[in-house]
């Protein structure tokens, strides 16, 4: 198959990407915006690979989102792109409902038109994969089960407000158009190329720095972790194999308090890289003030993917996490160049 895969720079998207590649036989079509979180040095090693392309579209954009279908002709859609930073939806709510609202509007639209003109049996086989978020289900309390693919949508920030829209325009498409939609709901990702803004690349960084760690409130939020890369197979497997119409939750089945995270964290670089000074990097972290409407606790009940298309995540917390420091403390060159804003000048060739 040729895929469309939408928010293809980002890092999820990335890591995706890369690994159709390997792990398939299909083409990709890459299609990112290249927001500030969108990096094509996170696919530097494939970008000369002859199943690639990459088309820089922002999704906003009908009549240039309309053009990639004529011009590449996609077998199936993988959406993925989006705003995704909770903070920055606090303070720039009309960025989310822009890329995550009309955004994914203006592709169901271009999805359906191009899915309707294709010629059976290549009209049989296609597929649009809408790739969400466990913040849509809203928060849990302690002893409450995992989310399930029935449980009640409750968003309670912007970001996850925009994403339940953006599910529910999905569905409608697939219930009122007959266009052939698969939905995910995924738990917090982590591994290698996460944009330096999220949890687990910040305390990794602010280690490295010798800089304080923020942590919000307490540290006392829970949430379920899910290794980027198990995250790909799973949707890989949807894709080859889901029912339309149907949801599937995607949970690692590693539940934390983001402070024994961040504890974890500093204990892995204690052993992998220690400081300087000789101090336990854990001396660093430092409680914030919280964040509007934080969630306490998100969970994942992955049963049906296990079941229906034997899926299981491939990593533990231990192994995951390791893998994850390992990997920034090997590729500092990656986060250096965003950090200092490097990156954004090589990709508009005005590096120097």
């Amino acid at each position: 198959m040729k895929i469309l895969v939408t928010g293809g720079a980002g890092f999820i998207g990335s890591n995706l990407v890369r690994h159709l590649l390997a792990e398939t036989d299909h083409e990709v079509v890459n299609l990112d915006k290249l927001t500030y979180a969108g990096n094509l040095a996170s696919l530097a090693d494939i970008e000369q690979d002859a199943r690639y392309r990459f088309v820089q579209v922002d999704l906003c954009d009908a009549e240039a989102v309309k053009a990639v279908f004529d011009k590449h002709d996609p077998d199936s859609v993988m959406h993925l792109a989006a705003e995704s930073h909770v903070d920055r939806s606090i303070d720039s709510p009309g960025d989310f409902i822009q890329t995550n609202v009309v955004g994914t509007y203006h592709l169901l639209h271009a999805s359906l038109n191009h899915y309707q003109q294709m010629e059976p049996p290549r009209r049989e086989g296609f597929r649009f994969l809408h790739v969400s978020t466990d913040e849509v289900f809203g928060s849990l309390s302690m002893d409450d089960p995992g989310f399930c693919e029935t449980t009640p949508y409750n968003p309670h920030s912007p970001y996850s407000a925009s994403k339940a829209s953006s599910d529910h325009l999905a569905r409608a498409w697939h219930d009122t158009y007959g266009l052939p939609v698969l939905v995910t709901n995924c738990s917090n990702n982590y591994g290698p190329y996460q944009f330096p803004e999220k949890l687990i690349p910040v305390v990794i960084l602010k280690c490295l720095q010798g800089e304080l760690i923020p942590v919000y409130g307490r540290g006392e939020n829970i949430r379920d972790w899910l290794y980027v890369e198990d995250h790909c197979r799973a949707l890989t497997r949807v894709l080859q194999k889901g029912t339309i119409g149907e949801t599937y939750n995607i949970g690692g089945n590693n539940e934390r308090t983001n402070l024994d995270l961040v504890k974890m964290l500093c204990g892995l670089l204690d052993e992998l890289q220690p400081a300087a000074d000789g101090k336990r990097y854990e001396e660093n972290i430092r409680f914030v003030t919280d964040r509007p409407g934080h969630d306490l606790r998100y969970a994942i009940d992955a049963t049906k993917i296990d079941r229906d298309l034997d899926w299981q995540p491939a990593e533990d917390f231990a192994s995951g996490f390791r893998k994850t420091v390992r990997w920034y403390l090997e590729n500092q060159t990656w986060w250096q160049n965003i950090l200092s804003g490097d990156y954004r000048l090589e990709r508009l060739g005005q590096k120097g």
